[in-house]
């Protein structure tokens, strides 16, 4: 068999870490709410879908209520 005559790709570095989420002030000096991480909203979601006996058709439904819910609890 014919090795390959591909050279090595350089050695890549790391990506930068990513800086830590910060809540920033929105025009009116409030403090605009974070997002939910889109893991725990799944999660929920999901949840509800199991406890309505897995009827399809409710999904948009069910992550609205799943971001509500956490950032109704987040406050």
């Amino acid at each position: 068999m014919a090795k390959s005559t591909k050279a090595s790709s350089p050695a890549r570095t790391s990506a930068k870490p990513r800086k830590a989420a910060v809540a920033k002030k929105n025009g009116n000096g409030k403090v605009a709410q974070m997002a939910p991480p889109r893991e725990r909203v799944a999660e929920l979601a999901h949840q509800f879908w199991i406890e309505r006996g897995y009827q399809h058709g409710f999904d948009a439904e069910d992550w609205f209520r799943a971001e509500q819910e956490l950032r109704q609890k987040a406050s």
